[in-house]
């Protein structure tokens, strides 16, 4: 069985206006198959911080929407979660909440050489990640990016 292309939209869609009501950013959303079930991931974000307690309530919220709805014709599971510390970067607006953090990019092929650039996100605009390294300023296409993610030293 094929992976619905429109899910996630869907569902973020129904899901961020009451997301938002409950005072949380919906910073992601995944349908994915792993194992033999499908996932629904739903993860949430806000300034203070994402506890177990949060995942909770947001869960309780939405959860009786997706049955009303229906958007998903497959048996899932539901779950909440926060990005974590070290998040992934997938859409424009990662990027641009996330300026000023410190990243790791890791490219399909290098670039001057290499293929991992870390360092500090200075800008994103016009689909270019900006990151300031140790030997200067470099500026990547975002199609060159194969993961970028926020890091974060334990």
């Amino acid at each position: 069985m094929k992976k619905p292309k429109n899910i996630a939209s869907k569902v973020a869609e129904l899901l961020t206006p009451v997301v938002e009501e409950l005072g949380y950013q919906l910073w992601d959303i995944e349908y994915a198959k792993e194992g033999t079930e499908w996932i629904l991931r739903i993860t949430i974000d806000s300034k203070q911080g994402i506890g177990i307690e949060d995942c909770e309530r947001v869960h309780r919220a939405v959860d009786p929407i997706l049955d009303e709805h229906d958007p998903i014709e497959t048996s899932y599971r539901l779950e909440v979660s926060s990005p974590g510390v070290e998040r992934e970067l997938r859409v424009d607006d990662h990027f641009t909440a996330s300026i000023g953090e410190d990243i790791e990019v890791k490219l399909f092929r290098p670039i001057e050489g290499q293929r991992i650039y870390r360092g500090v996100l200075r800008a994103y605009a016009d689909k270019v990640i900006v990151i300031e390294t140790d030997s200067g300023e470099v500026r990547i296409p975002r199609t060159d990016a194969a993961i970028v993610k926020t890091t974060f030293d334990f």
